[in-house]
């Protein structure tokens, strides 16, 4: 572990693995640390990984100030990151709900980004909306598993506004490509990892200026790849290619029979393709 210091004296820690260039991987939770990452199933093997754990999440101190939880305001622990590690540029890559921060991060520093990654990405940044239909028609790709129709109706409450905490853990399966006992185990471990009342900060109100994030992205010209999962009902693959699309240079990728952590799902597969765009 290392520690840096963020602008407001917050001190942030950030793990290590592999070697090479690095890039800097950003959890989403929002606001959960970073373990749940591992080392993306074996991306370190190819190029340095340095997973941040945000602010409040797991070795970072928490804040004296709680509104510095959200989004708009982590760029400057990001910048801070940057500056403390010597880049000039650096490669960014972010999963879910990090991938609003990393899209603030290059719409305000164009400059400083080498190469773009994002997974399975959560879309409140550039404000485009992902429906309950979308979600229910990307769930019942599923329909022959066996854990299927406790799960769907569950889905089915969640959108209809009629969930008990109980339908949130029913939909567990749908996150993973296979709902076997590796995606169990990963699940399993994410309990207590995210800081709730930071994760309630994060996109809270002034957080995001969706078309002025949208304007500065379409000039964006380092290289981005955006990666959905097949399966993955919280970034269905219809609304990352419109994420793509906001993009001048962008790849889109669907990983098949993935789910929202497509590194668990087929290392192999996930490792080729980030391996192949980062370098």
């Amino acid at each position: 572990m290392h520690v840096f210091s963020a602008p407001d004296g917050t001190g942030l820690a950030y793990h290590e693995f592999g070697e090479g260039p690095p890039v800097i991987c950003l959890p989403g939770g929002p606001m959960q640390d970073s373990a749940y990452l591992g080392e993306l199933g074996g991306l370190s093997a190819h190029r340095q990984l340095i997973m941040v754990d945000p602010r409040g999440t797991g070795r970072s101190a928490i804040p004296e100030d709680v509104t510095s939880y959200r989004c708009d305001r982590l760029v400057d622990d990001l910048e801070a990151l940057r500056v403390h590690l010597g880049l000039d540029r650096m490669d960014l890559l972010g999963h879910s709900a990090g991938v609003n921060l990393a899209v603030l991060y290059a719409a305000r520093h164009p400059d400083r980004v080498g190469k773009l990654m994002l997974v399975t990405p959560s879309v409140f940044a550039v404000g485009l909306a992902v429906t309950g239909e979308a979600r229910l028609e990307t769930a019942r790709l599923r329909k022959d598993e066996p854990w299927f129709g406790p799960a769907i109706a569950a889905l089915e409450a969640i959108v209809a506004g009629t969930a008990t905490d109980d339908s949130w853990d029913a939909i567990d399966p749908f996150f993973y490509g296979r709902w076997d006992a590796a995606a169990q185990a990963h699940q399993a471990a994410q309990n207590g990892r995210r800081n709730d009342e930071a994760a309630a900060v994060f996109g809270s109100e002034g957080a995001y200026d969706p078309d002025a994030t949208r304007t500065a992205l379409a000039t964006f010209d380092a290289p981005v790849l955006l990666l959905a999962g097949e399966t993955d009902l919280n970034s269905p693959p219809s609304v990352v290619a419109e994420y793509a699309a906001l993009f001048p240079n962008a790849e889109f990728v669907v990983q098949p029979e993935a789910g929202h952590c497509p590194w668990v799902d087929d290392a192999g597969r996930f490792v080729t393709t980030a391996a192949t765009f980062l370098g």
